[in-house]
C-alpha cells in the first residue's frame, strides 16, 4: 500500500508515524516532510501549498490513500482536485474545510444547528467595531475571519487592547486578506480543551480529549503561540460530558452542513471552552491539531489505516478506535524568541540518546537535515512525546528526554500538565 502525507511539522511526523506501523507496512511519502519523517518515509521536495506540483506527482505515482495534514491545502481545495483524478483522499472538501477557513461561515452554521457557542457580531468597518465594542463592554475577543497561522485571535482586557485589535485588523491589514472582515465575539471564561473527532458525514468517532498550551511561558504567560505542549486525556472533561459533545456539537453540526449539501468527511476538531454552563465550541478546525495529534495517536491501540478508509468509504464505526488506558504527554522544544523572530540552522545534539529513553518518542516539527546533521529550521523544532501508566508518569518521562537534547536558544515550558496534576 503506498500513501502519501501532505506537510512536514510535529503533526505530520506523527502521522507518518503510526501510519508506517499499521499491520499493512505501507510505503509512505510525505511532501515536504522534516528530519524526522526522513528516517520513516520518503520525504518529497514539494511544499504543501503546491498543489499543482502534488497533484501531478498524485497523478503519476498513484497514491492509495493521500492524509492532507494541513489547514491551507484543504481550505484551497485539493481534496477536490485529487478525487476528480480518481484518488482517495482523507480530508475535507473545500465547502466543509470553510468550517476553519471562514470564522462567520463556521459561526453562522453553528448558529442554524444550535451548537453551544459564543455569541458574536461580523464586521468589516472598523468605527463600527470599536462603537460596538463600547457599548458591550470587555473583556471581548476579536477573530479575524481566515487563516492567519494561529496568530489571528485575540483576547482583549481592556477596551484599548480591543481597539487596537480591530484596528490591526480591520486598518492595519495585519493578517491582510484573513482579516479583511471580523468577529467581534463574547468572552468565555473557562478551561479550554480540544475534542477531535473522525467522520463519514454520517457518522462520528470521538477521538481522546486533550488539552494544549497556547502561551509560550510558563504559568500561561507570554505571547500565543501554535502550541507548547499537551496532554491525553484531559479531567477537565469528564467521560459523562463527551456524549452530549457527540450530539451537540459534532452531530448538529454535520447534521446542518449535509441541509446545505455539504458532506463532511475527515477530522473535524472542535476546540471547546468548558464552562459554568458547559462545553462552548469557540472554534472548528478541519485537520488533526499540532500537537493535540502528538499525544492522540499514540495511544490508539493497533491500526489507524482502517479508520482513515471507512471516513472516505461511509463505514466508519466506534469499534475501529481503541485506545491504550496510558497517558500521554507532549513538551514542544522552540527556537529562542518563538513566536517572534528566531533563528535557523542550529544543530540538534542528543537526538539519539533521548530516542533511548523508555517510552518516550521524538516528533521533529521545525528540522532539517544538513550535511548529515539535524538542524533547527522553524519556531516549533521537536515535540518531546512519552506515554505513561499516569499522567505524572508520562509527564516526568517526556522531561527526562527533553533533558537529554539541547541547541543553542532552546527554548520549552517547564509546566506542561500542571493543570491537569493539580487537579488529580
Amino acid at each position: 500500500m503506498k500513501i502519501l502525507v501532505i506537510g512536514g511539522g510535529g503533526r505530520e511526523h506523527t502521522l507518518v508515524w503510526k501510519l508506517v506501523n499499521d499491520s499493512c507496512r505501507p510505503q509512505v511519502f510525505c511532501a515536504p516532510g522534516n528530519a524526522g519523517t526522513a528516517g520513516l518515509a520518503t520525504n518529497l521536495d514539494i511544499k504543501a501549498e503546491d498543489i499543482p506540483a502534488l497533484v501531478a506527482w498524485a497523478k503519476k505515482n498513484r497514491p492509495d490513500l493521500t492524509v492532507v495534514g494541513p489547514e491551507a491545502p484543504l481550505c484551497a481545495g485539493i481534496t477536490d482536485v485529487l478525487e476528480k483524478e480518481g484518488l482517495r483522499v482523507f480530508g475535507p472538501s473545500k465547502a466543509a474545510a470553510r468550517m476553519e477557513g471562514s470564522k462567520v461561515f463556521a459561526k453562522d452554521v453553528m448558529m442554524a444547528a444550535g451548537v453551544p457557542t459564543a455569541q458574536s457580531s461580523t464586521f468589516t468597518d472598523a468605527g463600527k467595531a470599536i462603537d460596538f465594542i463600547q457599548d458591550i463592554g470587555v473583556p471581548i475577543v476579536i477573530k479575524a475571519e481566515g487563516l492567519a497561522a494561529g496568530k489571528g485571535v485575540t483576547v482583549c482586557a481592556t477596551r484599548e487592547e480591543a481597539e487596537r485589535a480591530v484596528r490591526e485588523a480591520l486598518v492595519d491589514g495585519a493578517f491582510g486578506e484573513a482579516g479583511q472582515r471580523i468577529l467581534v465575539e463574547e468572552f468565555l471564561d473557562g478551561e479550554e480543551v480540544s475534542v477531535l473527532a473522525l467522520t463519514d458525514g454520517n457518522h462520528v468517532v470521538l477521538l481522546a480529549s486533550a488539552q494544549d498550551h497556547k502561551r509560550a511561558y510558563d504559568q500561561d504567560k507570554g505571547p500565543n503561540t501554535g502550541g507548547m505542549g499537551a496532554y491525553s486525556p484531559a479531567p477537565v472533561l469528564k467521560p459523562g460530558q463527551m456524549p452530549d459533545i457527540e450530539r451537540e456539537v459534532f452531530g448538529r453540526t454535520l447534521a446542518e452542513l449535509k441541509s446545505r449539501g455539504i458532506h463532511y468527511k475527515g477530522v473535524l476538531y472542535a476546540g471547546l471552552m468548558v464552562t459554568r454552563d458547559g462545553p462552548k465550541v469557540l472554534e472548528f478546525n478541519c485537520r488533526f491539531g499540532d500537537p493535540e495529534t502528538q499525544v492522540i495517536l499514540p495511544r490508539i491501540e493497533g491500526d489507524l489505516i482502517p479508520a482513515l478508509q471507512a471516513c472516505i468509504d461511509g463505514t466508519l464505526d466506534p469499534s475501529m478506535v481503541k485506545y491504550k488506558a496510558e497517558a500521554c504527554v507532549c513538551v514542544v522544544m522552540a527556537a529562542g524568541g518563538y513566536p517572534g523572530n528566531y533563528q535557523k540552522g542550529k544543530e540538534i545534539r542528543g537526538l539519539k540518546v533521548a530516542a533511548k529513553v523508555k517510552n518516550a518518542v521524538v516528533f521533529h516539527a521545525g528540522t532539517e537535515l544538513a550535511g548529515g546533521k539535524v538542524l533547527t529550521a522553524g519556531g516549533r523544532v521537536l515535540g518531546v512525546t512519552a506515554l505513561g501508566k499516569t499522567l505524572k508518569a508520562a509527564v516526568d518521562c517526556a522531561y527526562e528526554a527533553v533533558g537529554k537534547i539541547g541547541y543553542d536558544g532552546v527554548m520549552f515550558r517547564r509546566d506542561i500538565a500542571a493543570r491537569a496534576l493539580q487537579r488529580e
